[in-house]
């Protein structure tokens, strides 16, 4: 992807290397490194929520796990990344800023010709563990996106995860993770989860929180579809957002896991789901593609 290597957003609130109390000391294996101690939890309905893809808000929530009431709440006094020549995520920095900006000015764009104003997102960079409006926020979550304050989460070392446990290499597998994010914050502005009623319900195939999650998908296709409008795509940054899109299929998770692929406990979409809405997105360009709620077939 071609990109401004030296990119700054103001859109972006740097808390890396906080301590925010409560989480222990250095950083934890992460949800992916925590598999082979789940596999007996996640043999149950409510254990395999724990298990988290992306846009990992709206399963914590729904177990109380991001407690949005009540409980101790850092103060922060939030500022702009630190991209100096020795900040060693100075590139990812820079990397994610740019994704961010790139984004939310393509979605300020749709917006605008459909006569709506768009508000911009805020995007946290932490470690370990961090304040948000929807209570504490963990690493292990993986990213997400707290409606309650229009914030998207991301411990950067999620990327090693990624592409490391998970397979899903290259920068537009990142790049697809902050698109996925922002478009829960779409789905926030437009009123979708509101819209669905509180007894939507919570896991399975064809559950609400799986077609909030593929429209997401759907929507960081509409923004790959804009970055080749505008040449931005190089060979291979496709197949990298497909990359990852695959690798966090609730099918393929619960394979990793070790335990037997259960329909019933998606929370997010199989891999094949998943890839069907970025491209469905990516190819169309229009929000009108991504009508999750009313497919027939995810």
């Amino acid at each position: 992807m071609r990109w401004d290597e030296d990119h700054e957003s103001r859109d972006v609130i740097d808390r890396r290397g906080e301590d925010d109390g409560g989480g222990g000391g250095g950083r934890g294996p992460g949800l992916l490194g925590l598999l082979p101690l789940l596999g007996p939890l996640l043999r149950s309905p409510i254990g395999w929520l724990i298990l988290l893809g992306i846009g990992g808000y709206y399963v914590v929530t729904s177990l109380g796990l991001l407690g949005g009431g009540g409980g101790s709440r850092a103060v922060h006094n939030d500022r702009a990344p630190n991209v100096a020549a020795g900040d060693p995520q100075k590139e990812q920095v820079s990397f994610v800023s740019f994704v961010l900006d790139d984004a939310q000015d393509t979605w300020t764009k749709e917006f605008a010709e459909r006569k709506e104003r768009y508000q911009r997102a805020k995007l946290v960079l932490f470690t370990n563990r961090t304040a948000t409006g929807c209570g504490y926020g963990e690493s292990a979550t993986g990213p997400f996106y707290c409606p309650a304050d229009q914030r998207v989460y991301i411990d950067l070392g999620f990327y090693k995860e990624l592409s490391g446990r998970l397979g899903a290499r290259g920068q537009f597998a990142q790049a697809y993770v902050i698109a996925h994010e922002i478009g829960h914050h779409v789905q926030n502005l437009l009123g979708t989860e509101e819209r669905m009623g509180r007894g939507a319900s919570k896991t399975g195939p064809t559950s609400a929180s799986v077609r909030l999650e593929l429209q997401a998908d759907c929507y960081a296709g509409i923004w790959a579809h804009s970055t080749a409008q505008r040449k931005l795509l190089e060979d291979g940054d496709i197949e990298s957002a497909i990359g990852a899109a695959t690798a966090i299929g609730d099918d393929r998770l619960q394979k990793m896991s070790g335990g037997t692929v259960s329909p019933e406990r998606w929370t997010h979409g199989s891999s094949q789901q998943r890839v069907r809405w970025f491209k469905q997105g990516y190819t169309t360009g229009k929000l009108e593609s991504c009508d999750t709620f009313s497919a027939r077939e995810l």
